[in-house]
């Protein structure tokens, strides 16, 4: 049984939900506009560049969670995934999806967007494996922190070797889609890294190492 792979951000969504969920709690007034729109824009041109502190934006990301009740901001994400999220699920990454679970794959989703946005997206693709910042809860609240290595660049290959070690699972025959060049450290050491949808960088290294590049964001 082989192990597939999926960056979540611009590869299985057609945009990104981290960004999309700061600009959420804007237009909802949940924050204040201009600074976090601000500070929000500028850690995503970050991330693009790679140069995104992942702890200062993660505790950036997470803030705003210890500012309401939980259940306040848990039927607030329930409305942010059904308008803003279900858009960017394409048939393509399900289709990709289902037929690595057809062929008896395991399916596995890591993604340095905190856990509280990406958890139940990966439910809604049926994956019950996955890797992302782990929100800190104590006492029924979000703290405000994440627990452990951030899954992001070098650490995304850090978390999947405890995952594997956890699940008794190796990288023989695995896969690995995305879309980033982020994500160049746990892209070569899989069997089959695939790029979808690249950025500049990524397209460059995927051409050179003759790796396939595909799109979820055809035409339907």
């Amino acid at each position: 049984m082989a192990l597939a792979i999926f960056d979540l951000d611009h590869t299985l969504l057609s945009g990104d939900s981290d960004h999309a969920w700061g600009q959420y709690l804007v237009d909802r007034g949940l924050v204040d506009p201009a600074i976090h729109q601000q500070r929000n824009d500028h850690f995503y041109e970050q991330y693009k560049s790679g140069t995104l502190d992942i702890h200062e934006y993660l505790e950036f990301a997470m803030r705003p969670l210890t500012q309401y009740d939980t259940e306040q901001m848990l039927a607030e994400r329930e409305r942010f995934l059904t308008e803003r999220i279900d858009p960017l699920i394409t048939q393509h990454a399900r289709d990709l999806i289902e037929k690595h679970r057809a062929a008896g794959d395991a399916l596995l989703i890591i993604t340095a967007t905190n856990g509280f946005v990406t958890y139940p997206i990966a439910a809604r693709f049926d994956i019950e494996h996955i890797i992302a910042p782990h929100p800190e809860v104590v006492d029924g609240r979000y703290t405000g922190k994440t627990v452990g290595i951030p899954s992001f660049q070098g650490g995304k290959v850090t978390r999947l070797n405890d995952w594997l070690a956890e699940h008794q699972h190796s990288l023989e025959g695995s896969y690995f889609y995305s879309d980033s060049h982020n994500d160049l450290p746990l892209l070569r050491i899989v069997d089959h890294p695939v790029a979808v949808d690249p950025d500049d960088t990524l397209k460059a290294a995927a051409e050179a190492a003759g790796w396939p590049i595909i799109s979820l964001r055809a035409a339907e």
